[in-house]
């Protein structure tokens, strides 16, 4: 049989990691995917820098085409795949739509422009009964995508949290381990590559909660909805805070949540005190992982590389090998792009911040007086919210080294946030509280 016939958009690090795992492996994947898969015609905006490196990554002979025509591409009739790699929402979508309307199955490793503009994707490919995969969208070369669509498929899945930027990991690691502050850690991952010149997306939870919205509407059989998202980064994460969680018994990483609730799904990315006991909280370094919760199943945790060359572009030739083995089933039978068939999806609610239930850890500096945690403790009573542990600490701020100061660390057990916001601004507004409140979430994860 004829190998299918590939068109890559892009030639960046996933690309040309594509390029190497195919040509490496092109005879186990020939026997996995029962024919061929051949990379036909690659469009970028350089074409000569893009040849150069095809020939760094495959050897010189027999190289595919390469044009700075994109459209030459997803229009070419002997294409059946088109691989988007570009990235972004602009002309990625643009081509994208472009393939699937001329019949080509498309694999992309866009997260961004699946959680924005999924739904209209998705529909698209349902009406011209052509796949659209996706697996190296999210945690890269973990394949938690397939996991949440087939392997857990008899489960009504419970949450998801996950540790999926390997970039905010890393310097949360590195505050913890070297007690290094934010900036410092941040110009150590830019200076090994893990963050980028402008690491906005990454920092700022952007990126983690561009997943979170795809792993969510999977789980949950709900359209892609990352607008109702809650998006908090790591940004103002002071190193005090992660020395004090640890003395608590806990761990501060990044998270990506869905969790289904009674009252609606809560969609929240924003760092989260974990305790140190469980797995997900010693996920170190650049790593990534998610824990699942199904009824069926209990907790499962997915565990790898989230990024990189070759292991994204594992997920991506998975993709390839998956869309070739079903290229000519009937499009009523493949698995639906999330999980569920595409007139069954729910409409239940995104949850507001406000509404999501947490426990919380709460840091506040206070003048050294005798009745101080007395009125702090009222407050939290008088909402409803009760203290599951207290650390007392002197002030370590150089600003604020005046004597007669306390920091006080409380860890609450789980309560609806918006009583918490309340009860922080009535907190506040005491003459005897020097500072804004930080406020964290938990999860007990268990």
């Amino acid at each position: 049989m004829e190998p299918i016939k590939v068109g890559l958009l892009g030639f960046g690090t996933v690309g040309s990691g594509t390029a190497t795992v195919l040509r490496r492996n092109q005879e186990e994947i020939r026997r996995r995917a029962g024919r061929g898969i051949e990379i036909a015609r690659i469009a970028v905006r350089n074409p000569q820098k893009a040849r150069t490196a095809l020939g760094a990554a495959v050897g010189e002979s027999d190289l595919p085409e390469v044009t700075s025509d994109f459209h030459a591409v997803v229009d070419d009739p002997s294409i059946a795949i088109v691989a988007e790699m570009i990235g972004g929402t602009g002309i990625a979508r643009e081509l994208v739509l472009r393939a699937i309307a001329n019949g080509k199955h498309v694999v992309t490793a866009n997260k961004a422009l699946l959680a924005v503009h999924g739904t209209e994707i998705f529909e698209a490919a349902r009406a011209k009964g052509v796949m659209v995969a996706f697996e190296a969208a999210v945690a890269g070369g973990i394949p938690i995508i397939k996991a949440l669509r087939e392997g857990l498929t008899a489960n009504r899945i419970q949450y998801i949290a996950g540790i999926i930027n390997g970039t905010t990991n890393y310097i949360l690691s590195e505050m913890r381990e070297r007690g290094l502050d934010f900036e410092t850690a941040l110009k150590a991952a830019q200076e090994l590559g893990y963050a980028e010149a402008d690491p906005t997306f990454d920092i700022e939870g952007i990126d983690a909660a561009h997943k979170a919205t795809i792993m969510g509407a999977i789980a949950f059989g709900v359209p892609v909805q990352f607008e109702r998202a809650y998006v908090e980064g790591i940004s103002r994460l002071a190193a005090l805070d992660i020395r004090y969680a640890e003395e608590l018994g806990y761990r501060i990483k990044l998270l990506g949540i869905a969790r289904r609730t009674e009252r609606g799904i809560e969609l929240r990315v924003h760092p989260t005190l974990i305790p140190a006991k469980r797995l997900l909280a010693n996920v170190e370094g650049a790593m990534n992982a998610v824990v699942v919760h199904g009824d069926a199943v209990g907790t499962t945790l997915y565990y790898g590389k989230g990024a990189g060359a070759e292991p994204t572009a594992s997920a991506v030739v998975a993709d390839l090998v998956d869309v070739t083995r079903l290229h000519t089933a009937d499009p009523e039978h493949r698995v639906p792009h999330l999980a569920f068939q595409p007139d069954s999806l729910s409409n239940t609610p995104i949850l507001p911040i406000d509404e999501v239930t947490s426990g919380y850890y709460l840091r506040l500096r206070v003048a050294d007086e005798t009745g101080v945690l007395a009125d702090i403790t009222r407050i939290l009573a008088d909402r409803g919210i009760s203290i599951d542990a207290l650390l007392q600490k002197e002030s370590e701020h150089v600003d604020l080294s005046r004597k007669g100061e306390t920091d006080i660390i409380l860890i609450t057990h789980e309560t609806v946030e918006k009583h918490v916001n309340a009860a922080i601004r009535q907190i506040e507004s005491l003459p005897t509280v020097v500072s804004a409140v930080t406020k964290l979430r938990m999860e007990a994860l268990d």
